[in-house]
């Protein structure tokens, strides 16, 4: 399988364009293009927890957003190629607007988890970066200690920032879930 990831900017369609295919159209094709099995979509600025199939794209899109009520700024989600939507072992999960988890069927034996995960900044409100985290390590926890993990994140880092407290951060995740020995 080949896996991707794509800070979005949106899965709203703009109607007051002069080219007027659905995003989610649009997304299938380059995905398709580049032959992306699943990909890890951020900042859809999509309502709510849905999901549409774009049958001519071959893709089934999912995701989590805010409620309608909310501004929309983030949103995570993931396109499936739609002939790979019968391996899921459950709808995906839209944890949050920043976390969604997905199983799928590997092999007769094997199955793997795959998170889309849109870390905030590190300039970020503590709180906001102390939920993210906490909730990516109750994801990694709960995960099924048999099943592949597949992290496809959304990290921005600057050259002044400490990229190797995140990657500790995620490892000592993966470690505590028990998918990393030494």
């Amino acid at each position: 399988m080949n896996f991707g990831t794509w800070k979005i900017r949106t899965l709203s369609d703009n109607t007051d364009s002069e080219h007027p295919e659905r995003r989610t159209a649009i997304i299938a094709r380059e995905l398709r293009r580049f032959n992306i099995d699943i990909a890890a979509l951020q900042e859809t600025q999509r309502a709510g927890k849905e999901q549409l199939k774009e049958e001519k794209g071959g893709y089934t899109f999912f995701w989590k957003g805010l409620s309608e009520q909310e501004h929309q700024i983030h949103g995570a989600g993931f396109p499936i190629k739609n002939d790979l939507v019968k391996l899921l072992s459950e709808v995906p999960t839209g944890i949050n607007e920043r976390l969604s988890t997905l199983r799928i069927k590997l092999t007769q034996n094997q199955q793997a988890t795959i998170i889309s995960a849109y870390a905030p900044t590190l300039d970020a409100n503590e709180d906001i970066k102390e939920k993210f985290y906490s909730q990516l390590d109750t994801v990694l926890s709960e995960t099924p200690k048999e099943d592949k993990i597949i992290l496809l994140d959304y990290v921005i880092v600057r050259a002044k920032d400490r990229h190797d407290v995140l990657l500790t951060r995620v490892m000592t995740s993966l470690t505590t879930a028990g998918q990393i020995t030494d």
